[in-house]
């Protein structure tokens, strides 16, 4: 284990040890996980086989973020600098990007190329999907980077699921509007994930498309020339999806479709339970506060944070959207989830769930206090919210 260490000239000596940082490589090997549904195919015949790695994704990360739970330690803020210089984590995520590529390749080629039955065909459609939604996840990372490498990858993993507007909107939109009535991508309180996802992607390719055209308007260019960032992303997208179909048949083009929706699911399921309900203050000016480590949910737990690259400390990240993952820091008394983010799309599934674990959960924050003027709440379920919540929530609450 690295150990990173200076003397201060005023703390003395500063040592700081990364417990995770063996365990960040198991990205590089999350393709087998992907890939195990045909290895176990190809031994045993039997196309339940198929549905092994969804299982293992969603209940196996799940499990372990039960078992191995929380890690909250954070790297002491001396020290940041040599983490981030570390070219071990930066190279990590990078390394993740052709693996994207060829995981898609293979299911997609198995596919096409096996005679297996309509649910057998959807398993691998939806395991193809998953693990190009964590591709997303991966630009997610690489975007918000300054060097060009970075921020180039990002744009070409982003091309697997056909997301090709996410770098663009995510930095220049949700970065912007997160936590208030006008970001697409924040979810509302008593707002479900399937009213959710019918705003947020159409919202977010919207949003994103305007601003890349606005960006490219600024120096006299054409929302169609060759340097919109939106359009290079999907050259690349059609190049590799059209290829697919010209090679394993025209039983691609459904199998991609339910690939490419079920890849945005991932990042609407990530948008949906990392901001429900939390609103920053509007100023007298009409502009919104900055936002602060509180208009995020948190999560520590650490199989489903290694999985992401530490994705779910997203109340630092929205505080400091260029810190790499590894120096992302907890703050004692966020918005926080019970589970990691696993367990949380599971949850979110079932929208009477949804709301009995988190409606009470958000109410209780100290900033809000069960004041529903303090909360992004559905127009629509407004007045329900307010006659529910005003007789059964006092005025202050008990965290």
């Amino acid at each position: 284990m690295k150990t990173f260490a200076m003397v201060h000239p005023e703390k003395g000596a500063i040592v700081y040890r990364d417990r995770k940082r063996f365990l960040w490589i198991s990205a590089l090997f999350f393709p087998l996980v992907a890939l195990s549904g045909i290895g176990l195919y190809s031994l045993n015949g039997r196309e339940w086989a198929f549905v092994v790695p969804l299982v293992l994704f969603y209940g196996g990360t799940a499990l372990f973020d039960w078992l191995l739970g929380e890690d909250t330690s954070n790297p002491p803020e001396e020290l940041v600098s040599q983490l981030e210089d570390d070219k071990f984590y930066r190279w990590l995520p990078m390394l993740t990007v052709p693996m994207h590529f060829v995981v898609l390749i293979l299911i997609a080629g198995f596919a096409g190329t096996h005679d297996v039955s309509w649910a057998a065909m959807l398993a691998l459609a939806l395991t193809a999907g998953l693990y190009s939604g964590l591709g997303v996840n991966t630009a997610h990372e690489l975007g918000h980077k300054k060097t060009e490498l970075e921020r180039r990858l990002a744009r070409i993993v982003s091309a697997v699921p056909a997301y090709g507007h996410f770098c663009v909107e995510h930095n220049r939109g949700h970065h912007r509007h997160v936590a208030t009535p006008a970001d697409p991508a924040s979810s509302r309180m008593g707002e479900n994930i399937y009213k959710f996802a019918c705003r947020e992607i159409p919202g977010a390719f919207r949003r994103g498309w305007i601003a890349e055209q606005e960006r490219l308007a600024r120096q006299g260019k054409s929302a169609w020339h060759y340097e919109n960032e939106i359009l290079q992303s999907y050259a690349l997208t059609a190049v590799l999806q059209i290829s697919l179909v010209a090679v394993f048949g025209w039983l691609m083009v459904p199998f991609l479709a339910v690939h490419n929706v079920f890849a945005w699911w991932q990042l609407t399921s990530a948008n949906y339970i990392e901001h429900y309900g939390l609103l920053r203050k509007r100023n007298a000016n009409g502009t919104y506060e900055h936002c602060q480590p509180y208009h995020s949910w948190n999560a520590n737990h650490v199989a489903s944070n290694v999985v992401l690259f530490h994705l779910e400390r997203h109340s630092d990240h929205h505080a400091h959207p260029t810190r790499r993952y590894q120096t992302l820091r907890s703050f004692p008394d966020l918005p926080s989830l019970p589970n990691g983010y696993m367990g949380m799309y599971f949850v979110a599934l079932f929208p009477p769930l949804w709301y009995r674990v988190m409606d009470q959960r958000l109410l209780s924050l100290p900033h809000i206090n069960g004041d529903l003027s303090l909360v992004n709440v559905d127009p629509a379920r407004r007045a329900a919210l307010e006659a529910r919540y005003s007789r059964s929530l006092p005025r202050t609450v008990a965290v």
